[in-house]
């Protein structure tokens, strides 16, 4: 993509209500643009990175046999009110009606309207189990929406849905999908840890979070030095002198960022809709549930918490929008503008996503806007390969300059894009 043509509207301007590092970076590096109070328009660079991220979730649900569907974000009420969610839910709940006076919700979940599916479509403990889920927009109404796409009005989410005959089968899903939602954030390549947590309006009685670790997270947890031990500190008496009750190791404070909750919803919504199946006996039984929610703009945010400095963002490379930054120093001079396109052109044809810098301004807003994109492979085509054919490499994961041969430049973005 030539930087040129792109729609990129990176500024140094950014509302007064911008408080965290990702929201700021968000407006500066041109991802997103506010439409209103906890609505933001998502630009092409961030919509990039989430597509990118939506890839690694479908892929890692699509692996424990989860199946994609798309549901409305249209809601009516009378499912709502089977469950008694409708006068439990509260204000954040953006309720409609629609021109007949029917009253109807903007989804902030989907557990009523998958059950409503369920009990229609699914009879016996032979269609058992099936585990569903969908990536898709959602609405709350939030009192104080802040922090960007951190805590908005309306955001996009996986949220997953199984059903199961068995408690037993429950634990096999659950297990199965607290490991995807591992490899998802492994794959972005964030550190992170594994809290139980409470239920809230959801329900259920095992839950978990996941949790990006970041200075500017709401929550805080301790984690064990050494083992898996994690839990949040309002739900334990846990003091950071403490050693680890597993283990006995120290133990970290930290504040966090949620970005995934997974729950074992029994038989709450089964049971309030009425939705039955039949079990071997021939005996009609609830369903048995589990849901599992995954925050898509949420965790494009915790990235930038997690791995910005200095005013800059370094994408991990798994969910960088493009895999390499050319910035040609002098379009002027024309031999470098040659060898520029001739190399561009190149990296297109071996399926390399260049974002490639041939504007007409100067090398230092280049550099500046380069810095604060955050693309983590940048390559500099100016008066060093005139001299020894080499192409200037900032390499921002590894914190560390290369001069890099322009016939071996292929070989070297291949190999620093598989980290």
């Amino acid at each position: 993509m030539r930087l040129s043509k792109y729609f990129l509207p990176t500024t140094r301007k950014v509302p007064s209500d911008a408080k965290v590092p990702s929201h700021i970076l968000s407006i500066r590096a041109g991802l997103i643009r506010q439409v209103s109070r906890g609505v933001y328009n998502i630009l092409p660079f961030g919509y990039r990175i989430i597509k990118r991220i939506e890839e690694i979730i479908r892929d890692e649900m699509d692996k424990i046999g989860a199946q994609e569907i798309l549901m409305p974000i249209i809601q009516p009420a009378e499912l709502w009110q089977e469950t008694g969610r409708w006068s439990e839910y509260g204000l954040e709940l953006m309720r409609l009606e629609d021109r007949l006076g029917r009253e109807m919700c903007l989804g902030p979940t989907h557990e009523e309207l998958i059950t409503e599916l369920i009990r229609k479509e699914v009879h016996s403990y032979k269609q058992l189990p099936i585990n569903l889920y969908q990536i898709q927009v959602k609405f709350r109404d939030e009192i104080r929406p802040r922090f960007g796409l951190l805590r908005g009005r309306e955001f996009i989410m996986k949220d997953a849905y199984s059903f199961h005959a068995t408690w037993k089968d429950l634990d096999k899903t659950y297990e199965d999908v607290k490991k995807a939602y591992s490899n998802i954030i492994e794959k972005c390549g964030l550190d992170y840890r594994i809290v139980e947590a409470e239920s809230g309006i959801i329900g259920g009685k095992v839950n978990h979070e996941f949790m990006i670790l970041a200075e500017t997270g709401e929550e805080e947890i301790f984690y064990c030095t050494n083992c898996d031990f994690a839990v949040k500190k309002d739900l334990a008496p846990i003091k950071v002198e403490d050693k680890c009750p597993n283990c006995q190791s120290d133990l970290i404070k930290s504040k966090a960022i949620e970005v995934g909750h997974t729950f074992q919803l029994g038989t709450k919504y089964s049971e309030s809709m009425k939705a039955y199946f039949l079990d071997k006996e021939g005996n009609q039984k609830p369903f048995i549930m589990g849901c599992y929610g995954f925050g898509v703009t949420r965790l494009l945010s915790a990235a930038i918490e997690q791995k910005h400095y200095d005013n800059q963002i370094t994408w991990p490379i798994q969910i960088s929008p493009f895999k390499f930054h050319m910035i040609l120093i002098n379009p002027h001079k024309e031999k470098l503008k040659q060898i520029a396109e001739e190399l561009y052109q190149y990296l297109l044809r071996n399926n390399i996503e260049v974002l490639y810098d041939d504007r007409e301004i100067s090398a230092g807003i280049k550099f500046n806007d380069a810095d604060l994109m955050g693309i983590p492979i940048i390559g500099v085509v100016g008066n060093e390969i005139l001299k020894t054919n080499k192409i200037e490499i900032k390499n921002k994961i590894k914190s560390k300059k290369d001069l890099i041969l322009k016939e071996d430049i292929l070989d070297y973005i291949t190999t620093e894009s598989n980290i």
